[in-house]
């Protein structure tokens, strides 16, 4: 028994150290003098300052940052609404393509995707002469596109364990559906709709394939920019603007954290004064 024990803790501190060694060295190797980023050459934060003079890599950054949050805020509103047809509405005609339709994303290659996605908007654009052009206006619209499967899968499985009981009581009390959404069901899945927007924008943000297929001159978000710079050879910027990456995801996984846990609190007190009600 404890063999076994011992197996998995061996087995748990080598799974996080392979993940986050990588991640602290270059944490490290951003506050290195050297221009070598393997050869340590004294604590510097050169890098960091050169970075703030870099336009192409800010000015990528600010794209990237305004795609993410354009993508993540639109694929919540439409992933909740798939996911409130799916988990609610019963059979209808046509769940069975909108099911086929909104979960495609999650199995199909990006590589398929950003190409079907190019031909689509070449084919409009001839059409309807919108959209003119490759650009912001692509990339947010196939990132969407994207990510809009994860946040219906996320709200589709908890409207789906989601207890009826406060419903069926507002319901009761004389409610109508569009209050009892937006005062009782939308409060309970709000973690859910969090997690989505934050693996929406974290899946825009990192995106690289399907932005090369439908990006045009003048609108390379920060995977592309990063990418053309390391098959170059990585530079310390790119270890300090990574950095800066990790420390920005970190406090958003902590403050998304805290928000849900409090949520889950809040749930748990509201069953339980239905149970009590009964």
């Amino acid at each position: 028994m404890k063999q076994s024990s011992t197996f998995r803790i061996s087995v748990l501190v080598f799974g996080f150290a392979f993940l986050y060694i990588p991640i602290l060295s270059l944490i490290v190797y951003s506050f290195n003098k050297s221009r070598l980023v393997t050869v340590w050459g004294g604590f510097s934060t050169q890098w960091y300052g050169r970075l703030l003079e870099n336009r192409q890599i800010l000015d990528a950054a600010w794209l990237s940052l305004k795609i993410a949050a354009i993508n993540a805020t639109g694929a919540v509103i439409l992933g909740t609404l798939a996911g409130l047809a799916l988990a609610r509405f019963g059979k209808f005609r046509g769940r069975t393509l909108l099911s086929g339709m909104t979960t495609a994303p999650l199995v199909m290659p990006e590589v398929i995707t950003g190409l079907s996605l190019l031909m689509l908007f070449v084919v409009m654009e001839g059409a309807f002469g919108w959209p003119a052009g490759r650009g912001f206006t692509t990339i947010t619209i196939a990132h969407m596109t994207l990510t809009l499967a994860y946040v219906t899968v996320i709200v589709q499985s908890r409207l789906s364990s989601l207890d009826d009981s406060l419903e069926e009581a507002a319901m009761d009390l004389g409610a109508r559906p569009a209050k009892i959404f937006f005062l009782i069901t939308l409060p309970i899945i709000a973690p859910a709709l969090v997690s989505g927007w934050l693996l929406s924008f974290t899946i825009s943000l990192d995106d690289l394939v399907v932005t090369s297929f439908v990006s045009g001159p003048g609108s390379s978000t920060l995977p592309m920019v990063i990418f053309s710079k390391v098959r170059l050879g990585v530079s310390p910027d790119i270890n300090a603007l990574a950095t800066i990456i990790v420390l920005l995801v970190t406090i958003g996984v902590i403050l998304a954290g805290i928000f849900m846990a409090r949520q889950e609190k809040r749930r748990l007190r509201d069953m339980q004064m239905a149970a009590a009600a009964k």
